[in-house]
């Protein structure tokens, strides 16, 4: 199944209530499940950056990866960002088969 990576930026708004934000957290996930039901979390993880956090999730389109972007932007807390992603072994098989460049 393809491999997604979501960019969360929460608001500095939605921190003020710790409590909230664990709120819809949970919100988000039974939303998520009920509308989304092939998406697997790969690795949720806090970062410091510009980012908050980094979620890593297989499904199994775009359009339901961006479902799982917009139910967690529905909240008006957050703004993310969704790429699709492959796994290096993966990515060493598709350069595998390329055929006709240099070094191949």
């Amino acid at each position: 199944m393809p491999l997604y990576v979501m960019l969360t930026k929460i608001s500095p708004y939605a921190v003020k209530n710790l409590e909230r934000l664990k709120q819809i957290e949970q919100e988000a996930e039974k939303l998520i499940e009920e509308n989304c039901p092939s998406v697997r979390w790969v690795m949720n993880l806090v970062v410091f950056g510009p980012y908050d956090y980094l979620d890593v999730f297989e499904a199994e389109s775009d359009e339901e990866a961006a479902k799982v972007a917009m139910i967690v932007r529905s909240f008006g807390h957050a703004t993310t960002e969704t790429w699709p992603a492959i796994q290096w072994k993966d990515f060493k098989e598709i350069i595998g088969t390329i055929k006709g460049v240099p070094g191949s």
